[in-house]
């Protein structure tokens, strides 16, 4: 007789160990301390960041924390450290992740049906590759269904030109948008701010609402959009912030 797997107890959160929580402006940049120390990454890196209103919200995140400390609440703390850790030390791997999506866009694999379907992806997607095509001079090739298509080499280099000289933890930032939406496209929409992050949130998720108006919403699926709803929030406020 099999017997059901034990459900395994979720990992215990550290406890909450300071009460202070402020910023201090060095020549490295805006370090958050707690009682009077600097935050430090899991590479135990000093948590900088060189715009004052991303250290403000970051410091937010780790005063908003009560007994213990939880760090699915904190995705811009999560974001700096990636991008101290990972992007900072990588930073063309990560640009070239981004260019990867910008090559199997989104918004480029179009439905062949329902009607109603494809006139959504029409209004909100066609707009956007107009725009880059008219901005940045790329011009990508769109398909029906999922089969692929290879994009022309200049698209691709007319995207890596959009990007532009971001610092890690914009480019961090940029890589997020693009994993989260599936999409380069509006990924530098929200950089270059032709895009508002709901907007570009809203048509990353046409094909998901259009099912969800349908048959309705699961209740876990929810809560996981929304959790990546908060990540979108935290890496389109480091693309707006300026250093």
């Amino acid at each position: 007789m099999t017997t059901a797997p034990e459900k395994l107890d979720a990992p215990k959160l550290p406890k909450r160990f300071y009460e202070s929580v402020t910023i201090s402006g060095t020549d490295n940049g805006y370090v958050i301390q707690l009682d009077g120390r600097a935050v430090r990454t899991p590479s135990k890196a000093v948590l900088a960041v060189p715009n004052e209103s991303i250290a403000a919200a970051i410091a937010a995140e780790w005063a908003g924390q009560k007994d213990v400390i939880n760090p699915a609440s904190m995705p811009l703390t999560r974001l700096a450290n990636s991008a101290l850790d990972g992007v900072a030390r990588e930073p063309e791997a990560t640009r070239a992740e981004v260019l990867r999506y910008a090559g199997t866009d989104l918004l480029c694999y179009r439905a062949d049906g329902p009607e109603k379907l494809v006139a959504l992806q029409e209004e909100r997607w066609s707009p956007v590759i107009a725009w880059m095509q008219d901005r940045f001079q790329a011009r990508f090739v769109l398909a029906e269904g999922i089969v692929h298509v290879t994009q022309f080499p200049e698209t691709i280099e007319a995207v890596d030109a959009a990007i532009g000289d971001l610092d890690a933890l914009r480019l961090a930032a940029l890589n997020t948008i693009t994993a989260l939406t599936g999409s380069a496209i509006l990924a530098i929409a929200v950089l270059h701010r032709q895009l508002s992050p709901e907007e570009a949130w809203a048509a990353a998720h046409v094909d998901e609402d259009y099912q969800i108006a349908l048959w309705g919403e699961d209740e876990e699926a929810s809560v996981r959009r929304a959790g990546r709803w908060a990540e979108m929030q935290a890496a389109s406020l480091v693309l707006a912030a300026r250093a």
